[in-house]
């Protein structure tokens, strides 16, 4: 017998599988949106760094716990304002993820959907992706094309947010 992760309501385990609904809805709402504004090719790491972003954006605000019934376009300028480049959105991942994590613990239930988005916010701090250097002083010496300018190791958080904003946008 399959549970609908965090929605599951009789509290037993019982050795069934819980299926984590509320994470794997929130990373197709994100998948959906980064697909429609065909900003790169799905099987590169920037777009799984936007993927991830915006599927953590999703996840983390829905704070009624009802993701699964959740109207994407009701939602998009929420999204947008936590995206948007003069927010703290990492500190706000670690606080949403702290506050979730403090209730799964005192409930005593698993969360597979938060462990989920823990994994996925791992791997967007841990992982740094080589990145044109958006704070390089604009018409550098040399430079010919947007190729060629100076690259830095960039966070995957750093490049995927403007990225997940930008999908936003174009939906």
């Amino acid at each position: 017998m399959l549970h609908r992760g965090h929605q599951s309501t009789d509290g037993t385990d019982g050795g069934e599988l819980t299926v984590p609904m509320a994470w794997l809805y929130a990373e197709y709402i994100a998948d959906e949106l980064l697909r429609t504004g065909d900003l790169m090719p799905p099987t590169s790491f920037e777009f799984r760094a936007g993927r991830d972003a915006l599927a953590l954006t999703v996840f983390l605000s829905d704070t009624d716990g009802e993701l699964s019934g959740i109207r994407v376009v009701t939602q998009l300028e929420m999204w947008l304002s936590l995206t948007a480049y003069d927010q703290p959105w990492q500190e706000w991942v670690r606080e949403r993820l702290a506050e979730l994590t403090a209730e799964a613990a005192a409930s005593g239930r698993p969360s597979p959907d938060l462990d989920l988005a823990a994994a996925a916010w791992r791997w967007l701090e841990e992982t740094e992706l080589l990145a044109p250097d958006l704070d390089a002083v604009p018409g550098g010496a040399g430079v010919t094309g947007e190729d060629d300018g100076p690259k830095v190791w960039t966070p995957a958080w750093r490049l995927g947010l403007p990225l997940g904003h930008l999908a936003i946008h174009l939906f």
